[in-house]
């Protein structure tokens, strides 16, 4: 049947066609330790793989004979839409993908029409992003480099330049060995005092209270694996849980985000937003978490890909793809919207190859200045 659903004019699309696309570019275009940062794990890299296991362990159960002839692809994220339930997660450092920084990956979430995560270590800057994106969706996260005065006055200022909502992330207390970051000289001294981490090794849940006190805009947790520290941040009175294991980068050996999720979707029982990242690569994972119960799904390193392959614009065009690949899953699930579906549309089942950084692109073929994944 001829598609009929209007679609909107897409960008590059002759240029890329696929998403592993963005990902051989990239590839080709950053220097060794760059792609190191971007695609590396801690220590092992176990948490890393289990991410993506994760999600291969999950089949879909599609419905036939419906009628699917409109499918609306859109989300909601704290009662506003979004044009997909996909958010850029927070990645410190963008300006090492593009001289943009994080002010271009925030110019493309919004040109297409989603939210941002900035992360308070990428350039150019809390205002500068704020303004670069201005009229986006953007939320400020922040990584604590300072005394409660110092954190009050980014409350302050993250309100001021506009953004939505405030994201603080609660799982980096330590900060982990990046073994491939490690073996080029390119991770900072991990025992260094001078930076001013130990600021972030101090945080406790008196601290959360205190800043949900003073923020205005919704206040959102990001590193959140169990249903007990959920509970824990919904008694702080938190808006947003973001679920996340930061990528497989923090604590190694531990569980693929999305096995995470149902426990902490059961406790929250609708009290807060549910974002989720963790390997999530391709439109079907997004339909996986939403199914599940997440609100949002943020990724991180696909949208990195696209950044260094070709800035905003490479932006903008992997997200109309990704469009793309949950209009179809979602069709040929038998479901005309997101809101169509619950648990039955999914059944564990084994994953049918290793799980690795780069296993939701098995047409990857990356020379051997990378890790192909073979």
């Amino acid at each position: 049947m001829a598609e009929t659903t209007p679609r909107r004019e897409q960008t590059g699309e002759r240029e890329f066609l696929t998403l592993h696309e963005f990902v051989k570019l990239a590839h080709i275009k950053l220097s060794s330790g760059a792609w190191d940062y971007l695609t590396g794990g801690t220590e092992t890299e176990t948490t890393l793989r289990r991410n993506r296991q994760a999600i291969d362990s999950l089949a879909f159960r599609p419905r036939v004979l419906k009628d699917v002839s409109k499918i609306d692809c859109s989300g909601t994220f704290f009662g506003k839409p979004l044009r997909i339930p996909v958010l850029l997660a927070p990645v410190g450092s963008l300006e090492v993908f593009d001289e943009g920084g994080a002010g271009a990956s925030a110019k493309g979430a919004k040109e297409f029409g989603i939210g941002a995560l900035i992360s308070s270590v990428s350039q150019p800057g809390l205002e500068a992003t704020a303004e670069a994106a201005r009229g986006g969706r953007n939320i400020f996260q922040l990584y604590v480099r300072g005394d409660r005065a110092w954190i009050d006055d980014h409350i302050k200022r993250a309100v001021d330049a506009g953004y939505e909502a405030f994201c603080l992330t609660v799982d980096t207390a330590v900060y982990s060995r990046r073994e491939r970051d490690l073996g080029k000289r390119t991770q900072p001294r991990v025992r260094d005092r001078n930076t001013g981490r130990a600021f972030q090794s101090a945080l406790t849940w008196d601290d959360v209270r205190r800043i949900k006190d003073k923020c205005k805009i919704p206040l959102i947790l990001k590193g959140i694996a169990t249903s007990e520290d959920a509970e824990t941040a919904l008694g702080c009175g938190v808006d947003g849980i973001h679920v996340s294991n930061h990528g497989g980068r923090q604590l190694d050996h531990g569980r693929g985000s999305i096995e995470a999720l149902p426990e902490i979707v059961a406790t929250v029982k609708g009290r807060a937003q549910i974002i989720i990242d963790g390997g999530f690569y391709r439109g079907s994972d997004v339909v996986k978490a939403v199914i599940l119960g997440a609100n949002a799904v943020a990724m991180g390193r696909l949208y990195c890909y696209a950044l260094a392959a070709a800035g905003t614009a490479g932006v903008v065009r992997a997200l109309e793809i990704l469009e793309d690949e949950i209009y179809e899953t979602l069709g040929l699930l038998g479901v005309t919207s997101m809101r169509e579906l619950d648990k039955s549309y999914l059944h564990p089942a084994a994953p049918v190859r290793e799980a690795h950084v780069f296993s939701a692109f098995p047409l990857l073929n990356l020379d051997d200045k990378g890790y192909s994944g073979r």
